[in-house]
C-alpha cells in the first residue's frame, strides 16, 4: 500500500502539475476536482471538501460539505495528457464531516459489500468485458452514430476502422498498471470490445470508471467519438458489460464442475439462483437508462429471459468451464451505462445470498426451451424503477435513502421521455389517424 510520502515522491519525480481527485456520483458518472502540486500535502490530510449536491447528479438532494479522501493505491498518471507538466489521478471515497463513509457513495457501498464477505472468508475476482461505439464527429464537432466501416465480429483491418484507435486504448490502459486479456472488433459496425484480466471487484469497478475516461479521450485524438450507450442505433447489436464472477473461500475456489458432463457444484447453483431470484430488482441498476431496454428487448444476443446455461450464448446467465481456470459465472444482461460499483455490489450480494439460503437456480436450459417457458426482465425502465422501489433485498444494499433518492431520479427520466413524442410515431400514425 502507498503512504502520503510515497505520493509526494512520485509526483516529484515524474514532473506532475496537477492531481485530478476523481469520484463517481450515484448515478456512475466520473466527476473529479483538480488540484496543484502545492495543494497535495493538504488534500492528502483528507482535507478536500466539495459541495455534497455534486454526488446526485442534476437531482439535488443534498446540501452537506462532504470530503473527497484519495485511495492512494489509486494513483496514475494519465498517458493521453501532455508529458510535460503531467496530469495524474487518483480516486477517492467521499467520507462525511464526521470522518465516516457517506451511505450514498457507491464506491463506499461496494467496499462495504466486499468487506462484510472478508470477514467471513470469502473473496472475489471479477472479468469485465466493456462494449462500446465508435462513430464520426460532425463539421461542428458533434457526436453522430455514422460510421464508415461495416466490419463484424473480429474482423481486421483495413475492414475494421476502430483498429488503431482501439491499440492506443489499450497501450494506455497497460501503461496506467491494467492487466487488458484481450480487444477486438464486436459484431456491430463501429462496435468495439475490451476486456480487462481477472482482479477483486474494487480494483475492477475503479478500472471500469477510468476504461471509459481513457476511451472517450483516446477517441477523441482519432477524430471519433466513443459512446457507451447501450442500443444507439436500431438493426445492430446494443453494447453490453459482461461480468464473471469467481467466488473463493479461504483461498480456494468454491465454484467447479464434479464430473465430466459439467454438472455443477451446490455452491456454483445456490449463487446462480440467487442472481436469478433477483434478477428483475437489479434491472434498475444493471440497465438504468430508457435506452437500455431497446437493447434488451432487441435480439441479437441481448438476453431478456430469465436462465441460466452452460452451452448457449444468449443466457442471462452462462458458466464458463476452461481448461486449468476456475469455473466463472458470466452474468450477460448488464450494459455499460451502469454504475459498476453498484452493479457488482448487488450481484455479489445476490449471489452470496444465493449461498446463504440455498436457492436452486432450476436445470439449465437451451435459448428454445427458454423462450417459451421462463420468466423475463422489465420490459422497459418504468417497470424496473417499481421494481427495485419495492425491493427489500437492494434497499438493504443500498440503503433507503439511495433507493428513495435514485428512484424518483429514473422516473423523471421515464416521464421525461414518454411526453416526447418520437420520428416513429408520426411515420406511424400522422397520415392514417
Amino acid at each position: 500500500m502507498r503512504t502520503k510520502r510515497d505520493i509526494l515522491e512520485l509526483v516529484e519525480q515524474e514532473d506532475v502539475e496537477f492531481i485530478r481527485l476523481q469520484f463517481t456520483d450515484m448515478f456512475g458518472n466520473l466527476k473529479n476536482m483538480s488540484v496543484t502540486v502545492n495543494q497535495l500535502a493538504y488534500v492528502l490530510d483528507k482535507q478536500c471538501m466539495f459541495d455534497g449536491s455534486a454526488m446526485f447528479g442534476n437531482e439535488g438532494g443534498c446540501e452537506d460539505d462532504l470530503y473527497l479522501v484519495p485511495d492512494l493505491d489509486t494513483f496514475a498518471i494519465l498517458p493521453w495528457r501532455p508529458q510535460a507538466d503531467k496530469v495524474a489521478r487518483m480516486l477517492c471515497d467521499v467520507h462525511k464531516v464526521d470522518g465516516s463513509c457517506y451511505e450514498n457513495s457507491a464506491r463506499c457501498i461496494l467496499k462495504r459489500v466486499v468487506r462484510e464477505y472478508q470477514e467471513l472468508g470469502y473473496t472475489f475476482s471479477v472479468d469485465p468485458e466493456c462494449e462500446f461505439f465508435l462513430f464520426h464527429i460532425d463539421e461542428n464537432g458533434i457526436p453522430t452514430t455514422v460510421t464508415h466501416e461495416q466490419a463484424g465480429y473480429m474482423d481486421v483491418g483495413p475492414v475494421d476502422l476502430g483498429e488503431n484507435s482501439r491499440r492506443e486504448i489499450v497501450l494506455c490502459l497497460e501503461e496506467m498498471g491494467f492487466e487488458i486479456e484481450a480487444s477486438h472488433h464486436e459484431a456491430a459496425p463501429a462496435q468495439q470490445e475490451i476486456d480487462f484480466k481477472e482482479g477483486e471487484p474494487l480494483q475492477m469497478a475503479d478500472a471500469i470508471m477510468t476504461f471509459k475516461t481513457a476511451v472517450r479521450s483516446i477517441a477523441r485524438r482519432f477524430g471519433m467519438h466513443a459512446t457507451f450507450m447501450p442500443k444507439p442505433k436500431e438493426g445492430v447489436a446494443g453494447s453490453g458489460m459482461h461480468l464473471l464472477f469467481s467466488v473463493y473461500k479461504d483461498g480456494e475456489s468454491i465454484f467447479h464442475t464434479l464430473n465430466e458432463n459439467g454438472e455443477l457444484c451446490q455452491e456454483a447453483r445456490w449463487f446462480i439462483g440467487g442472481i436469478l431470484k433477483r434478477a428483475k430488482e437489479i434491472c434498475a441498476i444493471s440497465n438504468p437508462l430508457v435506452n437500455s431496454y431497446k437493447r434488451l428487448l432487441s435480439g441479437f444476443d441481448a438476453p431478456k429471459e430469465i436462465f441460466w446455461t452452460t452451452r448457449n450464448q444468449n443466457g442471462l446467465v452462462k458458466v464458463y468451464d476452461r481448461i486449468g481456470e476456475p469455473v466463472k459465472v458470466e452474468l450477460r444482461f448488464p450494459d455499460p451505462s451502469a454504475n459498476p460499483y453498484l452493479v457488482l455490489a448487488l450481484c455479489l450480494e445476490a449471489g452470496m445470498q444465493g449461498i446463504r439460503l440455498q436457492e436452486e437456480p432450476g436445470e439449465p436450459m437451451t435459448y428454445a426451451e427458454a423462450q417459451r417457458t421462463a420468466d423475463s426482465l422489465p420490459q422497459n425502465l418504468r417497470e424496473a424503477v417499481h421494481l427495485m422501489k419495492e425491493s427489500t433485498f437492494v434497499e438493504k444494499v443500498l440503503g433507503k435513502s439511495f433507493v428513495d433518492i435514485y428512484t424518483d431520479a429514473k422516473m423523471k427520466e421515464w416521464n421525461d421521455y414518454m411526453i416526447q413524442v418520437s420520428e416513429w410515431e408520426v411515420k406511424k400514425y400522422l397520415n392514417y389517424i
